[in-house]
């Protein structure tokens, strides 16, 4: 009988190391940090359970004008993967970066290869390119291949995983663009003006023609005499539809609103600025509905 309590004992100790040992590779996750919310998104998508991730940006404030925490400095320190757009988008990641003093940290750099959008137009940094190259469904897949492949780099055994869910989020992605085109099929005037230039992926590849954008740069005010120049070329040009955003003053949108008639629509470009915008799918798939309900 002693020996049979011995060898339960052993059993149960046995059983009980496996477990533990089992839960224990369970939680080494990848900890990995997005500057913005979209690209915490791409990374739950890829990752699944097998990462941890955190966007720096709720959604809510403006990615160009962003100051760091001193949490988001021990986020980074801690994170084995950080991910960017680039393009000189996110100016204060490089500093970020630079105080966590994480030499284990791999920085990914999501807009590499990326055909851009050069340009006056632009608005930004006219020699690297615009840098809003997610709001093309096209383009953000080449963002989330290269998430992809610095997952399995980190994690070698996840590859067939992240690739397997890379392959599902991709139709997705592909049943989102054509709602939207779908959606947008109708509309004969399709000129918009836009508060700041964010949209001329979206606009390039869903046909929509930007006339004018309200910020030369991001972050500055326009003039009284670019104010007047802009009611001037709604009212010449037939444009029905101002495009603003949260994150930025409404005051200016209203002003040429109220001068020409034009109608505003309140767009985000980052998940979770606007109700129902939560994702990356549910923010693109509300922009078109909400452009082509604005321009019928």
């Amino acid at each position: 009988m002693n020996y049979l309590y011995r060898y339960l004992a052993i059993v149960l100790a046995s059983f009980m190391l496996t477990v533990n040992t089992t839960q224990a590779l369970a939680i080494q996750k990848i900890k990995v940090v997005a500057t913005l919310p979209f690209l915490e998104d791409f990374v739950k998508n890829i990752g699944g359970d097998r990462i941890e991730v955190k966007s720096l940006l709720s959604g809510l404030e403006s990615e160009h004008t962003y100051t760091p925490k001193p949490s988001d400095i021990a986020a980074v320190k801690e994170a084995g993967v950080i991910i960017k757009v680039g393009l000189g988008l996110e100016v204060w990641v490089d500093s970020l970066i630079k105080n966590a003093s994480n030499n284990r940290l791999v920085v990914v750099t999501t807009s590499n290869g990326i055909p851009l959008v050069r340009g006056e137009e632009d608005g930004h940094e006219g020699h690297l390119g615009n840098p809003h190259v997610w709001l093309d469904p096209e383009r953000a897949k080449i963002m989330i291949r290269h998430i992809t492949e610095a997952l399995s780099a980190a994690d070698p055994a996840g590859r067939s995983i992240y690739l397997s869910n890379q392959a599902e989020y991709f139709k997705k992605i592909d049943r989102m663009h054509k709602r939207i085109e779908d959606t947008l099929r109708p509309i004969t005037n399709r000129k918009i003006i836009t508060h700041h230039p964010a949209w001329p992926y979206f606009a390039q590849r869903f046909k929509l023609q930007i006339v004018d954008n309200i910020q030369i740069q991001p972050g500055t005010e326009p003039s009284a005499r670019h104010i007047v120049d802009m009611i001037g070329k709604v009212k010449r040009e037939n444009v029905r539809v101002i495009v603003s955003e949260p994150q930025l003053n409404p005051k200016v949108p209203k002003i040429i609103a109220d001068e020409t008639g034009a109608r505003i629509v309140v767009l985000t470009p980052m998940p979770g600025g606007l109700p129902g915008t939560g994702s990356y799918i549910e923010m693109m798939e509300y922009t078109g509905e909400q452009l082509a309900a604005a321009l019928r």
